[in-house]
């Protein structure tokens, strides 16, 4: 549950460092980049390897580019579940995604992930 939880902040103060560096990109306030957070987690556990091992055809026939279109998508999924996040085309959608695991692993770096219990 730590690892979670620290994911979560991690991913929220990502989102919003992104929403502040990337036009294209609104979220109302903490609150709505800590549900961005919670739901972009939750849909990337669950719903993105279904998705994946459904369109394993398109991802082989384009050498997984393919995958770009599903983290675009989920992304997407995330703007129309959370109100207060909107994402205003495809490539910032893409550019977001890149951006928010690139911030949230550096901040992950420096707090430090928790271990798990034995």
């Amino acid at each position: 549950m730590g690892r979670f939880f620290t994911k979560t902040i991690a991913t929220a103060v990502a989102v919003l460092i992104v929403a502040y560096l990337l036009k294209g990109v609104t979220v109302d306030n903490s609150i709505t980049a800590l549900l961005v957070a919670l739901v972009l987690g939750l849909l990337n556990n669950f719903i993105k390897p279904v998705l994946i091992l459904l369109t394993i055809p398109f991802t082989v026939f384009t050498l997984g580019l393919f995958l770009i279109v599903i983290n675009v998508f989920i992304i997407y999924l995330v703007a129309e579940i959370v109100p207060g996040f909107h994402i205003s085309g495809f490539f910032t959608a893409f550019i977001f995604g890149l951006l928010v695991s690139f911030f949230t692993a550096m901040i992950e770096s420096i707090i430090g992930k928790p271990q798990p219990k034995h």
